[in-house]
């Protein structure tokens, strides 16, 4: 082996013995983690009652793992439930079924596996359960744009009927804010 050879493959085996033992996330992945703070919602999605115009709250989290969660809630005037003697509220069990479709109609939450295509622009939410029975296995797709260093703006990229809009088309973006 001539020498340029054995310097070669001595850095080789220093390179290898630096890299980690789990692949890390890109530099577009790493752009996803953490949490998100709601800041405003424009548009509504299509088929569903729009209860998100008078400035919703919600909260959005994508861990390395590969894991998301959200939750959407209208701010403000959800219908309140008594409390318990403890100070507590009262739990679902024996409230009426006005009362209970009530908080089912404004609240949106769903966890799942997410997956981001860097070419289309879009990521994936594979929903594993939602505050809606039968959602398993689902993917939302959501077209993604970073504004500066700490907004995201997701926006819907299915139409409501099965076929996906292109970024230009789309009509319902949630901006999301980084917590610090």
């Amino acid at each position: 082996m001539t020498r340029p050879h054995a310097l070669v493959a001595i850095a080789l085996c220093f390179g290898w013995l630096l890299l980690p033992a789990q692949p890390q996330p890109d530099n577009l992945a790493k752009r996803f983690l953490g949490t998100w703070r709601l800041v405003s919602v424009k548009g509504h999605p299509a088929g569903l009652p729009n209860f998100y115009d008078d400035h919703p709250s919600g909260i959005l989290m994508y861990d390395p793992s590969g894991w998301m969660s959200v939750q959407i809630a209208p701010h403000g005037d959800r219908p309140q439930w008594p409390r318990s003697r403890n100070g507590l509220h009262a739990s679902q069990i024996g409230r009426t079924a006005e009362e209970k479709a009530a908080a089912f109609d404004t609240y949106a939450a769903y966890y799942g596996k997410y997956t981001i295509d860097s070419k289309a622009g879009t990521v994936t939410h594979h929903l594993e359960d939602s505050i809606v029975p039968g959602s398993r296995g689902i993917d939302n797709i959501r077209h993604f744009e970073f504004q500066g260093g700490n907004r995201l703006l997701l926006s819907v990229a299915e139409n409501g009927k099965g076929a996906l809009l292109r970024r230009n088309d789309t009509t319902y973006k949630l901006l999301w804010e980084r917590v610090q």
